[in-house]
């Protein structure tokens, strides 16, 4: 029995043995083939030509809403040819038809070319020619694939359509900078950036082998190692939504051959990025060059609309009321060494807390601020992180070469004494427009904050692979009773404030202009602005918030309520008619007490032109027949009339009137009028019911302009009006110059000399005086 065991163990330590020595062997060989002789075996593989070559996967699809395609790789093929498949009996009976059908197809050989070219390359015996000069389509594929020769049903066909792939935006360059770019170093950015790993897939392998003239052949389908395609991208854009934003954006960046300018428009609830555009100018036209809604390009000092949050903070920390005052003196307030200007000249005099943000008052919105935060500072930048404005957006919205956001702090090495002021207003930080946006948007959304996203899920096939939701804030940033205040203060700004021209009779926009002074290489601020708008709409309940930011714009407007708010309105104005739901939640508000909240301010008018006014709004209204001067009263159901006598000896009344129909009434008196400001008579100087003398002087102050809710496209300049790119100056008698005040208090003159890329839009001169300018913002 011992003597078996010992048998057995030895046989087992011999084949042990055996084993291992092979393995040694095998090993050692390998050694040998791969460091000794690696390089005469590779001279050898490249002596027979064969070599593996990568089989790029197909690139996966973006998609917008709705399943619509942003970009996506087309199929195509590249047609290559083997003549001595072919037997000489089909090949003389087909070649002439198959060399015709070639040149009439591709157009860039004659017939004889093309059969000079087979016959050269079968007396060679060549295996392998190309004869596509161009990439063919899917569907040509199929129609070539009918031809003689090229048949691959029929037997020893020598056709070989190999696949090439060719990426494609069917929308042109819509969202161009959104979708974005990989290049062949495997830069870019975008989507396509920030998802190249999943939207690449995995590359195969096929064996090719070099043939005469430098072509290389696929050698059989057993060697191949095939692709796995990429994973496709679902998007939360909207490309209806996203065309109106360009063209309402690039239509006023042409008007005021702006620098660059950008547009975000995203859903209040969720936060889901429904449109975003960016045009800068490049090569003398505005495309999609830069992401300026998000990087470090667009990422400056927001200016006015940063003083919101300044006021939410003070909401939170104080017991300041709505109708609390304060002095902004003469328009002039001093920070240590540093001299703060109001955004009028003169000042405005005592502002409430809420006129300090409708009118965005410099020195009111900053005194209120260094007041009540002088010695808390810490307590005031914690409000600003609450309020998520110090927050990196860039792990929710997933997309790549997002600014990080700067705020100043006292540790800061440039912090001093006039910091605080001046950050309460917008200056000495950095903000992305997506940044500000968001914080605006937490406001709309009842004070949670929702972190915005573009998006949705990446899917192979059918299969979710990933599913990205809304983030939402479990936490108010502050409290309902401040939100609800602020949320007074920027309907304000619309109803009354710096944003009055883009107030709608159809629905309300709550939101704040903004302008701010850019600075230089050395960093000092210059006379070129940044302007903007931000805000949401309808303001009643909320569906979108929207940012517009135009930077550098020329000419005598340079403000965030004359150049960026319009285009928010243009867009508000467009979805107003196309979503069934913004429409029917301002209709369905309106409808609660119509004439009691809705009804336009009691103003006398002349009756014919009230009444046009009131039959364009759609307003129901009693018959003004027989009556000459009236003002509007609610009925039950409809507008009544009371009418006013503008006929006694007396001096009459003219509050509320509009300044042509004050003019009439009065000359026709024979009284001289003198009249300041713009909008409708505020207060006149003698009293309605005093004696009437003709001649007598009568001063009347006008307030409360206001611009039409229409904005229209202005006609392109004629070329031959154009020289050097420049709008030459009207004749120097002629001229007008118009001063205005920029959000630190500049006052500057237009010398009305813009210089635009082309498609200008023209800019009409308006003539103004110091006595008619009207109170600009920033």
């Amino acid at each position: 029995m011992a003597g078996i065991k010992e048998s057995i163990l030895v046989r087992i330590q011999t084949a042990n043995f055996i084993i291992t020595g092979i393995a040694v062997v095998i090993f050692l060989q390998i050694l040998n083939i791969q460091f000794l002789q690696g390089e005469y075996w590779q001279s050898r593989a490249d002596e027979m030509g064969l070599q593996y070559r990568t089989k790029k996967a197909t690139r996966g699809t973006i998609y917008a809403e709705n399943g619509i395609m942003l970009a996506t790789s087309i199929p195509l093929y590249k047609v290559s040819f083997d003549p001595m498949v072919i037997n000489d009996e089909m090949y003389r009976k087909n070649i002439d038809t198959l060399t015709k059908l070639l040149s009439l197809f591709f157009k860039d050989k004659k017939p004889k070319e093309y059969l000079a070219k087979i016959n050269e390359a079968r007396r060679l015996k060549k295996r392998y020619i190309v004869l596509s000069p161009r990439p063919i389509t899917f569907t040509e594929r199929q129609l070539l694939n009918r031809w003689p020769l090229l048949n691959d049903k029929q037997n020893k066909s020598g056709v070989l359509f190999e696949k090439v792939e060719e990426r494609t935006y069917p929308f042109g360059g819509l969202a161009g900078r959104t979708i974005g770019f990989v290049n062949e170093n495997n830069d870019g950015a975008g989507l396509e950036m920030s998802f190249h790993k999943a939207l690449s897939g995995t590359n195969g392998k096929a064996l090719y082998q070099k043939i005469t003239g430098g072509e290389w052949k696929p050698v059989g389908t057993g060697t191949r190692i095939n692709p796995v395609n990429g994973n496709d991208i679902y998007t939360t854009i909207d490309i209806n939504l996203q065309d109106v934003a360009q063209e309402s954006l690039a239509e006023y960046m042409s008007k005021y051959a702006a620098k660059y300018g950008c547009v975000v428009v995203m859903e209040v609830k969720t936060g889901a990025i429904k449109a975003m555009v960016n045009l800068g100018v490049e090569s003398d036209e505005y495309k999609e060059n830069y992401n300026y809604a998000i990087g470090d390009q667009g990422s400056i000092d927001p200016g006015s609309t940063f003083k919101t949050a300044s006021m939410l903070a003070m909401l939170e920390d104080s017991t300041y009321t709505l109708q609390d005052t304060i002095d902004t003196g003469n328009g002039l307030y001093k920070y240590y060494d540093r001299e703060m200007k109001d955004t009028r000249a003169g000042g405005w005099g005592t502002q409430t807390f809420q006129q300090a943000l409708e009118n965005s008052s410099n020195i009111a919105v900053s005194r209120f601020v260094t007041r009540h935060f002088g010695k808390k500072i810490d307590k005031y930048l914690g409000y600003l992180d609450k309020f998520g404005l110090n927050t990196d957006l860039e792990k929710s919205f997933r997309l790549s070469g997002m600014a990080k956001p700067y705020i100043k702090t006292p540790k800061d090495a440039t912090w001093s004494g006039v910091t605080l002021p001046w950050m309460s207003i917008g200056y000495e930080l950095r903000l992305s427009p997506l940044q500000m946006l968001t914080f605006y948007n937490t406001i709309a959304n009842d004070g949670y904050l929702v972190s915005p996203y573009l998006v949705k899920m990446v899917k192979r096939n059918d299969e979710i692979l990933e599913k990205y939701e809304p983030t939402i804030s479990k936490n108010l940033i502050a409290k309902p009773a401040s939100i609800q205040k602020i949320r007074t203060m920027l309907e304000g700004v619309v109803e009354r404030g710096t944003a009055v021209g883009i107030k709608s009779s159809k629905y309300k926009i709550a939101g704040k202009t903004g302008t701010s002074q850019k600075l230089n290489t050395r960093g000092r601020y210059i006379k070129k602005y940044h302007t903007s708008f931000v805000g949401y709409f309808p303001a009643e309940k909320p569906k979108y918030s929207c940012i517009v930011v135009i930077d550098e714009p020329q000419g005598s407007e340079q403000y965030g309520g004359d150049v960026s708010a319009p285009v928010f309105k243009l867009i508000a104005d467009r979805l107003y008619a196309q979503d069934v739901d913004v429409k029917s939640e301002s209709i369905a508000k309106r409808e609660v007490g119509l004439f009691q909240n809705d009804l336009p301010n009691q103003q006398v008018s002349n009756a014919e032109d009230a009444k046009g006014i009131f039959e364009f709004l759609q307003i129901p209204t009693m018959t003004t027949k027989n009556k000459e001067w009236v003002k509007p009263s609610a009925g039950k159901y409809e507008v009544d009339w009371e009418e006013v006598n503008m006929k006694s000896n007396t001096i009459p009344s003219v509050k509320g009137m509009s300044l042509r129909d004050a003019l009439y009434i009065l000359e026709n008196r024979g009284l001289r009028v003198v009249y300041t400001g713009k909008g409708r008579v505020k207060t006149q100087s003698l009293m309605p019911g005093s004696n009437l003398k003709k001649g007598d002087k009568i001063i009347i102050q006008l307030e409360g302009g206001w611009k039409s809710d229409v904005y229209k496209p202005r006609k392109p300049i004629p070329r031959d009006t154009i020289r050097n790119d420049t709008i030459q100056r009207p004749p120097r008698n002629n001229r007008r110059t118009r001063t205005n005040t920029n959000d630190d208090g500049f006052v500057e003159t237009d010398s009305n000399v813009i210089r635009r890329p082309t498609l200008v839009r023209p800019r009409t001169q308006t003539r103004t005086t110091p006595a008619r300018r009207r109170n600009e913002e920033e």
